[in-house]
């Protein structure tokens, strides 16, 4: 076996995250390192938006019912893979705080993606069959240029659908369902969209 082949072939270890560019998320998903850049402007803001719209009344119990520990880019070691989803939320009851250490291997109760044009496809076909087999209940899909929020529930080990949420929808969104959530705050700083007419795509995940 030449030294080329074995380098093709070595599955990527944690070390590889550690090396990795510091302006850059690294994650191991199949044995593989990932590298991509952090998220761009738009995506930023979303993001931050989501954490601000439900820790009050999640994580802190303002105005909701508490609860939750909702943290921004948790990197988690799910087995043997690596992955940094862009916000993670725990029930308390399964983890009342958060680990010493710079990882998580107590798997989400929900996790958010916001997604881009060179992030989607990992995210979507590879991502979220994983946070399927590992227990995960919950997941959003959340698109800055489409403007979308599509809501998923794990079911008999696939992603199940249950909505999808655009524009300035007002909506109850499990599992964050006891507040209405004002769609229109989470573009509120954010450009407009350049390609508004591009519709959401739907999928369904078979776990691993």
């Amino acid at each position: 076996m030449t030294s080329m082949h074995l380098e093709e072939t070595r599955r990527a270890t944690y070390q590889d995250v550690i090396d990795a560019p510091e302006h850059m998320v690294a994650e191991i998903i199949g044995g593989e390192l990932r590298l991509s850049p952090r998220p761009g402007c738009p995506a930023t803001a979303v993001a931050s938006v989501i954490g601000e719209e439900l820790g009050p009344p999640f994580k802190r119990g303002r105005g909701g019912p508490g609860g939750w520990l909702i943290l921004d880019e948790p990197e988690l070691h799910l087995g043997d893979e690596v992955i940094v989803p862009d916000l993670a939320g725990w029930r308390r009851d399964r983890l009342p705080l958060v680990p010493e250490g710079a990882a998580f291997t107590v798997p989400p109760d929900w996790v958010c993606e916001v997604l881009s044009k060179s992030t989607e496809k990992t995210d979507r076909a590879e991502k979220m069959p994983i946070y399927a087999s590992f227990g995960v209940e919950y997941a959003w899909l959340v698109h800055p240029r489409r403007r979308t929020l599509e809501a998923f529930r794990r079911s008999d080990r696939k992603w199940l659908a249950i909505a999808v949420h655009k524009d300035n929808d007002r909506a109850r969104i499990e599992p964050f369902h006891a507040i209405e959530l004002d769609l229109a705050v989470l573009w509120s700083d954010a450009p407009l969209p350049t390609r508004a007419s591009e519709s959401p795509a739907h999928y369904e995940y078979e776990a691993y």
